[in-house]
């Protein structure tokens, strides 16, 4: 079974390409206009062991807001679409990841729904060329294009970009972990529902 996607959008606003295999090995070539978001998604795809290729284009002339957003949302509807009926995943995942001083938690469900929490507390406006408010419009909208429910906590931290970093390296793993077969599960779907 091979767990894979690809997902192209394209708006007035954006084009966004996305090929996912959640299966892989941390392959990734990011590309978008946004330097500081190509370092976290290049983060996201080594510590998930996702194999990523991502090209992104967008109306920079305004802002970044447009792209990040779109960006998380076709990522969210790849996993959707790589991970398929859900048979035999672990379907929950968590992660606690330290980047030095910072300290990140993070939960996610495959379940079929949406729900976001995002708990942290940036000092500056930007890290590099990414505005930081944006960095929780990115994972909202992955959570709500992937219908999952996903929670982040950064409860320790003096540097922005290490919270970033964290996190990015978290929601990785917890993913991960999710998204992993357990094969004493029978390929069954991880729910009494017997749909996800």
């Amino acid at each position: 079974m091979r767990r894979i996607s690809k997902i192209v959008r394209k708006t007035n606003e954006t084009e966004i390409a996305i090929g996912l295999n959640i299966d892989g090995v941390g392959k990734k070539l990011i590309d978008s206009p946004i330097g500081f978001l190509n370092h976290m998604l290049d983060l996201f795809a080594k510590q998930g062991l996702f194999d990523l290729n991502i090209k992104a284009t967008g109306d920079m002339f305004i802002d970044e807001h447009h792209t990040v957003e779109d960006i998380g949302i076709v990522l969210g509807k790849a996993f959707k679409e790589a991970v398929g009926d859900k048979k035999g995943i672990n379907r929950y995942g968590f992660f606690i990841l330290s980047m030095d001083e910072a300290l990140a938690t993070v939960a996610v469900d495959f379940a079929g729904r949406y729900a976001f929490t995002f708990d942290c507390d940036f000092v500056r406006e930007k890290i590099g060329d990414l505005s930081t408010e944006l960095i929780y419009d990115f994972w909202s909208a992955f959570a709500q294009s992937a219908k999952v429910n996903l929670f982040i906590k950064v409860e320790n931290g003096r540097n922005d970009h290490h919270k970033a970093e964290a996190i990015f390296k978290a929601v990785a793993k917890a993913i991960r972990m999710a998204c992993e077969i357990d094969r004493r599960a029978s390929l069954t779907v991880p729910s009494t529902k017997g749909v996800l």
